[in-house]
């Protein structure tokens, strides 16, 4: 290979549907291409992203995902197959994983292709990631045993690696790299939110699911006596429950489930608050999009990104039933919604405060840019 010459390199997913490790994918390779012959390796070719011209794809199955247990157990020992093979037959020099199969995958290679660098991403928080004890035990064999046959490990958030470490033996080097962004053409004008208003227009934006926890949001609105414009982004399996508690509480004129939307940003700017109340996070993009656009947020201090967002991870105590104010955000602690109700009686009732977060927001988006974000992936992927 002459100097000159562009390495092969794979990005192996499960698929590019909606989701936060899938969108990082399609963004990092915007620029992936430029360096390097990249082919995108899917177990399943569902493409809700776009994926940028320059790119191969590669599906593994032309099958659904929504198959019975015992099939996708067959598929699943066929992709490793499948992937081994592809990588040899094609002279893949670096194999790149994201989530937690494709990463066990990744360390397969590894164990019988010294030839291949493997470069693994964890995208969530391990320790509250698992979907059942079956896969928590799964997890605690097999993490240690694959992941540590690779060469190096990224992740999205300091505390994913501490876990990791201390949780799951991982000993291989590891790094944190940030979700990029691209950052919008069109942002809110932090002085238009200096004016008193009747209603406070907020938003989230998420699955509607328990991990998401938007009934926090409900409650900590019922319990003000400040009138709101909720818009909820997005749709899941508790949405019913969600509609239901919102007639309970008689809180139809302030709260409206939009469901699934394109172009969420002309959504996000047309709103003064945007509020994250999840449990757990791996690092909230939805968090850092409506910071770019301007908005001043709150957030749950959940296990890990918004701390690293808002405060640039130094530590805080928040009393129950209270909010702290961060360098570039309010925090309340997980499912506290008397203190989130505070929160946003506080951007409620201060002006001058939701224009200084929306400045402060615009300037902290602006180190999660991709071309910044992807050069830093691209020397870790060199070094």
């Amino acid at each position: 290979m002459t100097p000159n010459q562009k390495k092969n390199i794979t990005i192996l997913s499960i698929s590019l549907a909606s989701g936060g490790a899938e969108k990082v994918i399609s963004l990092l390779l915007k620029e992936l291409r430029h360096d390097y012959n990249v082919t995108l390796v899917l177990f399943h070719k569902v493409l809700h992203f776009p994926v940028p011209e320059g790119v191969e794809i590669f599906a593994m199955s032309d099958k659904h995902a929504n198959r019975p247990f015992y099939k996708k157990f067959f598929d699943s020992i066929s992709f490793i197959f499948r992937y081994y093979r592809f990588i040899k037959k094609n002279n893949i020099q670096i194999s790149i994983s994201f989530l937690a199969f494709p990463n066990l995958i990744n360390g397969i290679v590894a164990t019988f292709n010294k030839n291949v660098k493997t470069i693994i991403s964890e995208r969530g928080f391990p320790s509250d990631n698992v979907t059942s004890k079956l896969s928590f035990y799964i997890s605690k064999i097999f993490y240690p045993i694959l992941y540590n046959k690779c060469d190096k490990l990224f992740s999205n958030s300091v505390y994913i690696n501490e876990d990791l470490k201390d949780n799951f033996g991982i000993k291989i080097p590891m790094e944190v790299i940030y979700n990029p962004i691209e950052l919008p053409s069109k942002t809110i004008h932090p002085e238009s939110l200096n004016n008193n208003t009747n209603k406070l227009k907020l938003i989230t934006a998420g699955t509607i699911n328990k991990r998401k926890n938007q009934i926090m949001v409900v409650r900590a609105i019922k319990e003000s006596k400040l009138d709101y414009d909720f818009s909820i982004l997005g749709d899941g399996d508790l949405r019913t429950y969600l509609t239901e508690e919102i007639a309970k509480f008689k809180l139809e004129d302030q709260i409206t489930l939009k469901g699934r939307v394109k172009k969420v940003n002309e959504y996000l700017i047309d709103n003064e608050c945007f509020v994250l109340s999840s449990f757990t996070e791996g690092f909230p993009n939805a968090l850092i999009e409506a910071m770019a656009i301007g908005l001043p947020s709150v957030s749950t201090n959940c296990l890990s990104g918004p701390l690293e967002l808002l405060n640039e991870n130094d530590p805080i105590n928040i009393k129950n039933g209270e909010f702290y104010i961060g360098k570039y955000g309010l925090l309340v602690n997980n499912d506290d919604h008397i203190g989130l109700s505070k929160a946003l009686d506080y951007y409620h009732q201060n002006p001058a405060e939701r224009e200084r977060f929306s400045r402060l927001s615009v300037e902290r988006a602006k180190a999660y840019e991709l071309k910044s974000i992807y050069s830093q992936f691209n020397q870790f992927i060199k070094s």
